[in-house]
């Protein structure tokens, strides 16, 4: 049934990109210079959960690692590696730098002292989850060395901006920007056509079954994906030949369920003890959330910071927050809810 396990994996990079041309061209056209041993600009890629930003990032980066010798990528999971410190040692680790750096006492500077004696090829930084950073400082780093070209992936500009200093925000404003949108239902079938076509056998899945997935996710290519994967995996446990529309219902369920616990296990301390409030007080306002966080931590963060906790959980579909601006308050998100199959 399963032909290439690796085109249902959540990470594949496909060899063609679906629906994205301008937005890989885009892309393409500001790393460009890396190609003529030039600096290239800041690039800054922002869109919902599952529009494919992470997807084109990469895509971008492998085409111009097969078109030019000494170009180097790395890509840095920021929502995993949230501290300046983590966000540099994989950057150097990455680079092969980090043989002789002691997590406990090795000096931030240090680090970027490594970075700007880095005399290798040219190198794409992809920071991932940019907003997520605690001390998003690390991005000014980076932006001060002419052998790294930086890649921002975040959710909204404005929760990447709001972290940032006015020495930084006016670069960043400067840079350039490529902003999805979610897919279309259309879109996400031809996606979930490709995936079905290289990685499973033919007539396991049929269009109709594409066509609910693609609806059922509503506009999420990693929550179309996973609901593929995790059918054709159930099926596959039980001998059958196709995906069967059973199969496909348990499926949908088991996907949200495992892209929710991912999410819950991304989040760092801080952002746990918020959403732990609201799960077990909730429905809540920012600021009351914020009140009770900091009877609970250490070392709290501000409000503003917590409110751009709260935007990030309600874009990952953990928390759905209801009221304006001035009224919101924050629930767990109701399962019941979801699009069904």
């Amino acid at each position: 049934m399963i032909r290439d396990a690796r085109v249902l994996r959540a990470g594949f990079v496909p060899r063609e990109v679906e629906h994205r041309d301008a937005e890989v061209n885009h892309l393409s056209s500001v790393l460009e210079p890396i190609t003529n041993g030039e600096p290239a600009e800041t690039a800054i890629v922002t869109g919902p959960s599952g529009a494919g930003k992470t997807c084109i990032s990469k895509f971008v980066t492998e085409k111009l690692r097969e078109e030019v010798l000494d170009v180097e990528t790395t890509y840095v999971n920021c929502w995993r590696n949230y501290t300046r410190f983590r966000t540099l040692y994989q950057i150097l680790d990455d680079l092969g730098a980090t043989i002789d750096i002691h997590r406990q006492s090795t000096p931030h500077d240090e680090l970027i002292d490594r970075l700007q004696q880095h005399d290798g090829p040219r190198t794409v930084v992809i920071l991932d989850e940019a907003d997520q950073l605690e001390d998003p400082s690390v991005i000014y780093d980076l932006h001060d060395l002419p052998q790294f070209a930086i890649v921002c992936i975040a959710n909204k500009e404005e929760e990447l901006f709001s972290r940032v200093d006015d020495r930084l925000v006016s670069r960043l404003r400067s840079s350039e920007h490529i902003r999805m949108g979610k897919y279309h239902d259309n879109q996400l079938y031809d996606i979930l056509r490709a995936r079905s076509k290289w990685g499973l056998e033919k007539g396991v899945t049929s269009d109709d079954q594409l066509y609910r997935i693609a609806d059922a996710a509503a506009g999420d290519a990693r929550l179309a994906i996973g609901i593929l994967r995790a059918a054709a995996s159930k099926a596959d446990r039980k001998n059958c030949d196709r995906i069967t529309d059973d199969i496909l219902i348990d499926a949908a369920e088991d996907a949200r369920a495992q892209i929710k616990q991912k999410s819950l296990d991304s989040l760092t301390p801080h952002q746990r003890v918020v959403y732990d409030l609201v799960r077990d007080h909730g429905p809540l306002g920012p600021s009351e959330i914020h009140e009770r966080y900091l009877e609970e931590v250490d070392e709290p963060r501000t409000l503003r910071t917590v409110r751009t906790y709260l935007s990030k959980m309600t874009q990952y579909n953990l928390l759905e927050a209801e009221g304006t601006s001035r009224d919101r308050e924050y629930s767990l998100v109701d399962s019941a809810a979801a699009s069904p199959m």
